[in-house]
Order: structure tokens, then C-alpha cells, then sequence
């Protein structure tokens, strides 16, 4: 634990740029390449029963993935408003994520696939990893799946991913949404099959709830979005994935072109498992930033003061609240702080009016769409602004693909306030 004094700034809510001082200090590692290894073999087993439960991910066989696109019309757009980095600017579209559309779905579906192997594997359904797991589609292994619960507490996309492929295998699904979600995600997963359990508080409250639920129940699986090493993991992949999308557009990632990522922020979970990936894979060629909203930005203040999730942002005076729902956490994962301390190279803060902006700019420059809380990421843009012309930027576009058409008008055309 270190001491730094928490800027004024950010108790008021304005938004800051913080450099994290502990980045690149040696010490140990949680979590051993090989387990990174182990959880992307586990996606490519399972990923003839997907392609078949989810024909939109036969053109990867069913594996779930983004592309890697480069925005230059975005880049200029950018460079308009004054945001400006030297290098290429390229944009990790897991806003298009088949299944559930967004980054989500990596470490959420994935922890469902490992408890469903586990399942499986335990009670005679699987004989060994080299089996076909398409025959857990079964009227036979859905009927074992049913006397089972996969519950979770979200204030959105994670539900969406663990809601969807739970139901997908026949499993009963609960998600615990905070009254941060919003109206179309849980009308989504109600459609799809999954009890969605609504309260008046925030984050922190559909969490406790769902897991005191869970844990009284012997036959009933609770998705941890603050604890899991499941789904942390299971994001770590992303950099392996990255690294052959990079490969393949003949990109080099070394000392002399150096890779800088800018991941949106909620608990934690996604941007650490991306980031911790990203410098197990490419080492310290990679420069890892997170972007928070002004009114939760928990991981920043988790990392700053050292006490990770033994303080949070209502502590300071903050509220918490903020449009960009799948970031309005109060409270960090603890075991993601302390995972990636020595790893993030800094975080930024945004005000909600600046979202809107960036996620226009992206629509009306590249036709993608994303989400409010996605659009984040394009704030911390300014922290790469030092790195040479041949580094390569990457923001990681996190949510978009479900959100229903009459939602993209009204956000496409909300005035900014």
C-alpha cells in the first residue's frame, strides 16, 4: 500500500488524468500464462456447441470474437475536437461480440462454460475434454443443466452474457440488475428466458443480494463480478486473440512500435483480465489505460489511495451515478486491484455530457455504434499523446451490438446537455 493524496479534482467530481507510480515494479503475478492458455483451449472446445447454439458465429467457428478495425475518418473527427495522439488509431470492436455484444462476453460466457465443463465432467455428461461437447445440447444433458441456477448480479451487459448462454443450455438463469439498468436489457433477458430481479439501490446491493440468494441454494452457481478468477480470465484471452488480429494486418508490436490500449471501467473485471492479458502477452510494449466516469470512477480511487476495495466513491462524496450504466460501480473488485497495481499505466475520468459526443462522432465517422459507457474510452486517448509515430492505439469498444433500433435513434439524436 502506498499513500498519495486524492486530488481535489476528483472529489469534486471534475475529471482527471492519473499516472499510476507503481507500474512496472516487479513482483509477483496471480495468475501463471499457462491458466491464460488453459481458458482459450477450454473456448476452442466448446466452440462447435456454440456455432450450433449461435449460427451467427459460424464465420468463426464458433469462437466469439470482434474485429480489429482502424478508424482514420475517426481519427480525423478526433483530431477536430483537439484529441490528438501520434501512431495509428485502430478500434477492438467488442461492441459487435456475437451473443451478448459486448466485451462481456469473453469472461461471462466463459465462466459459464468452465462450470458447465466442470458439470459435465463430474456427473458423466462429458467422458473427457476430447468428447464432442455439441451432445450437451441434448433433450438428456438439458434436462441435467435445468436442476441447476446460474445467478449473477449486474448492471447490465454482464447479466446479458451470463443470462443468455445460461438459458442457451437449459440452465435456470437469474440476474440481480441494479436500478442503474436499463428498461431494453431486462425486457431482453426476460424474452430469452432468464428471471431478472430488479432493486432500488445500486450495484453493490443486486451483488449482495444475488449471492446471499445463491449461496443458499446447494444446486445454484453464482457469477462473482468482484472475486472471479473465472471471469477474469476468461477477458485475458482477449490479448491472445488480439495478438493474431494483429498478426494478420501485418502489424508489429516491439520496442520501436509499442502497443497503447484505452479500456472502459466498471468493477473492474473486463479492463483488468484485457489488461493483464496485454502485458502477459506483449510485455512492456504494452501501455494499458482505463477510463472511468467522474461520478465512479472506483478502480482509479482503489488504485490512488492503495486501499482498493476497502473504500468507496461515496466515500469521497461522490454519488456513483452516472448514464453510462455498465460503469456506475461504486465499489472495485479487490482481487482485480490487486492483480494489475504494478500493471495499468494510468486512468482517466469523464463527465457524462462528453459520452454522447464521442459516441456520435463514431457513428456519423465509421457507422459503429456503440453504447454510452463504451464511448468513455476515447476520453483517455490524451494519456498516449507522448507515444512515438509508430505506435499503434487500440480503444476497446465494449457494448453496442443488442441495443434495440429505437434506442440508437433517441441516443443518435439526444442533444447534449
Amino acid at each position: 500500500m502506498y499513500a498519495t493524496p486524492l486530488p481535489d479534482a476528483m472529489r469534486a467530481g471534475d475529471e482527471i488524468c492519473w499516472v499510476n507510480p507503481l507500474c512496472g515494479e516487479p513482483g509477483p503475478l496471480p495468475y501463471a500464462d499457462a491458466e491464460i492458455l488453459d481458458a482459450e483451449a477450454r473456448l476452442r472446445r466448446f466452440a462447435p456447441l456454440i456455432k450450433l447454439l449461435f449460427p451467427e458465429t459460424a464465420p468463426e467457428n464458433g469462437l466469439i470474437e470482434s474485429p480489429l478495425s482502424e478508424i482514420p475518418a475517426m481519427r480525423q473527427t478526433l483530431q477536430a475536437m483537439g484529441v490528438n495522439v501520434p501512431g495509428r488509431l485502430f478500434l477492438k470492436r467488442d461492441c459487435d461480440l456475437p451473443v451478448a455484444g459486448s466485451v462481456k462476453a469473453r469472461g461471462g460466457i466463459y465462466e459459464v462454460l468452465k462450470h458447465t465443463e466442470d458439470l459435465a465432467l463430474a456427473n458423466g455428461l462429458l467422458q473427457d475434454t476430447e468428447d464432442d461437447y455439441r451432445g450437451l445440447t441434448s433433450p438428456e444433458a438439458r434436462a441435467f443443466f435445468g436442476r441447476y441456477k446460474m445467478q449473477v448480479g449486474s448492471t447490465g451487459n454482464l447479466g446479458m452474457s451470463i443470462g443468455i448462454m445460461s438459458a442457451a443450455l437449459g440452465y435456470e438463469a437469474t440476474v440481480h440488475m441494479s436500478a442503474d439498468a436499463k428498461a431494453w436489457k431486462k425486457a431482453l433477458l426476460r424474452e430469452k428466458g432468464v428471471t431478472v430481479a430488479e432493486y432500488d439501490g445500486d450495484y453493490a446491493k443486486a451483488v449482495e443480494n444475488g449471492r446471499k440468494l445463491s449461496e443458499a441454494d446447494p444446486n445454484s452457481y453464482f457469477v462473482d463480478d468482484e472475486n472471479s478468477k473465472e471471469l477474469f480470465l476468461g477477458y485475458a484471452t482477449a490479448a491472445l486473440r488480439l495478438k493474431d488480429q494483429l498478426s494478420a494486418q501485418n502489424i508489429r508490436i516491439d520496442a520501436a512500435h509499442p502497443l497503447y490500449v484505452y479500456i472502459p471501467c466498471g468493477v473492474g473485471g473486463a479492463p483488468g483480465g484485457i489488461a493483464y492479458g496485454m502485458k502477459r502477452v506483449f510485455g512492456e510494449h504494452a501501455h494499458c489505460f482505463f477510463a472511468e466516469p467522474t461520478q465512479a470512477p472506483c478502480v482509479t480511487l482503489g488504485l490512488i489511495t492503495g486501499l482498493h476495495n476497502r473504500i468507496s466513491v461515496q466515500d469521497i462524496g461522490l454519488t456513483g451515478k452516472t448514464n453510462a450504466d455498465g460503469l456506475a460501480v461504486g465499489r472495485c473488485s479487490g482481487l482485480v486491484c490487486r492483480a494489475i497495481e504494478r500493471l495499468v499505466n494510468g486512468c482517466a475520468t469523464v463527465k457524462d455530457e462528453r459520452l454522447p459526443v464521442y459516441q456520435k462522432a463514431l457513428w456519423q465517422s465509421e457507422g459503429v455504434f456503440i453504447e454510452p459507457s463504451s464511448a468513455a474510452a476515447f476520453h483517455a486517448l490524451p494519456m498516449g499523446k507522448d507515444a512515438p509515430e509508430s505506435a499503434v492505439h487500440i480503444v476497446w469498444a465494449t457494448g453496442g451490438r443488442l441495443v434495440p433500433d429505437d434506442i440508437r435513434t433517441i441516443e443518435l439524436n439526444m442533444k447534449n446537455e
